[in-house]
């Protein structure tokens, strides 16, 4: 037990000094406290003039790319008035159960749902050093009828491990219709699932990700704890990975594709795809994509290490870890799929015109070959053709079988010189000239290899 002498905020009972070594107060800090703090390494800069948000970290996820409805699922007001509505419901069984419990004071309870003074919260929280105690009294400050009865009986694990299981639900209620509007509603769709060939007399299949995620949405959990399992949060995690693997898949084949001229991501009228260089046009959303889904991927290695590293039912070392990793995935997910869907709605496809033309004039020399008995005449047909005109003075030259072997001819000539013996090697290098089986040749005779 810690006496009263000692500072709970320390191992060591030392008190813990405030300001820069104190998260609470860094987390509020005034801005005349970080003017002060900065001053060594921000020398000249007016912090009272700078807007609060940019004045400190924000995650890209959020300032920069996620759904407001997905950053609204993992902020503080979702997580505290959740954390009231499970007050108030818990009230609502216990008076169920007998205990005294008065209408009145769940009403005041459901009025205050969303009254939250959070810089109360913040100061309850820096006095108490415990976040859900610092709550409890916050909203007993509202709902003064009702302060003694708020998380009456009630562990932290209640109102913390509830409220994850329910924001998780509802985050997958945000990603389920975006991967299914991904895939059924704008890739054109089930081409890019299965060939039409093989769509014929049978229906596509639903992808892997898609019933991992809908099996991940669960309405309730039986347990027989505290806490529920921290395996749910592999399971999460896990399936959002293998969401972030396929993504990472699909836009390195656009990248690819992009590359070769055969397709291209949407590019708006006044988009600037390099500041020194204003013809380039790269697949930057493809690009974000693949960034993201590598982050995306690494993040199941946090509640895997968490779930192995718990004694008995839970160690209180997963929630620091837990608040960042599973707001992280879910956001990183929701940024994904919300930009797939941007540039499958918007992707331009070059039809492959040389392809289509070599077809044609091939089936028709095989159709010679085959129905008439008279010789494969497929370049007579691209000498006569039109749309290869271009480069009839040129297809003698391209059509040189010596331009299609590579260096297959100085790699074989050595290889059967094992076989053959060094001499004729050296005989066959010099009549053609070949100057990589010379080398070969004055190699091997050096190093008798």
């Amino acid at each position: 037990m810690i006496s009263k002498s000692r500072d709970p905020g320390r191992s060591d009972g030392r008190p813990m000094q405030k300001g820069r070594n104190d998260p609470i107060v860094n987390d509020g800090a005034r801005y005349s406290d970080r003017n002060k703090m900065a001053a060594p390494m921000e020398s000249g800069v007016d912090f009272e003039n700078i807007p609060p948000e940019m004045a400190k970290y924000r995650t890209p996820l959020v300032s920069r790319y996620a759904s407001p409805e997905m950053a609204y699922t993992f902020s503080e007001m979702k997580k505290f008035s959740t954390w009231r509505k499970l007050w108030t419901w818990l009230a609502k069984s216990e008076k169920t159960l007998g205990l005294n419990i008065s209408d009145e004071q769940i009403a005041e309870m459901e009025a205050n749902l969303m009254n939250i003074d959070f810089k109360r919260a913040a100061e309850e929280e820096k006095k108490r050093r415990h976040d859900v105690m610092a709550h409890v009294h916050t909203f007993g400050v509202c709902c003064p009828k009702a302060a003694a009865i708020i998380h009456l009986g009630a562990t932290s694990a209640f109102v913390g491990d509830n409220t994850d299981l329910i924001v998780m639900r509802d985050a997958f209620d945000i990603v389920l219709p975006k991967t299914y509007s991904w895939i059924y509603g704008t890739l054109s769709v089930r081409g890019m699932i299965l060939s039409s060939a093989e769509l014929k007399g049978r229906q596509a299949p639903r992808p892997v990700s898609w019933h991992c995620l809908k099996e991940m949405k669960r309405r309730h959990f039986l347990i027989c704890g505290q806490t529920y399992t921290r395996k749910v949060d592999i399971d999460s995690l896990s399936t959002l990975a293998s969401l972030g693997a396929s993504v990472h898949k699909i836009c390195t084949d656009i990248r690819l594709l992009a590359n070769f001229k055969e397709l291209e991501e949407p590019f708006e009228k006044e988009q600037i795809g390099s500041s020194a260089m204003p013809y380039k046009r790269n697949p930057m959303r493809s690009e974000r994509c693949c960034a993201l889904a590598r982050h995306l991927m690494t993040l199941v290695q946090d509640p895997l290490m968490t779930h192995s590293v718990q004694w008995m039912e839970r160690s209180l070392d997963d929630s620091a870890n837990r608040r960042i990793c599973l707001a992280e995935a879910f956001l990183t997910a929701d940024i994904v799929l919300s930009t797939l869907q941007n540039i499958s709605e918007g992707l331009v496809v070059y039809p492959k015109e040389c392809h289509e033309e070599i077809r044609v004039l091939s089936h028709e020399a095989g159709a010679v070959v085959k129905q008439e008995g008279g010789d494969n005449d497929l370049v007579e047909r691209i000498k006569k053709s039109q749309y290869f005109k271009p480069i009839h003075a040129q297809l003698e030259a391209i059509l040189d079988p010596s331009t299609f072997t590579g260096r297959a001819p100085s790699q074989l000539v050595p290889l059967i010189g094992c076989l053959v013996g060094k001499d004729e090697v050296q005989m066959v290098a010099e009549e053609n000239s070949n100057q990589d089986c010379k080398d070969y040749y004055c190699y091997d005779e050096k190093h008798k290899a």
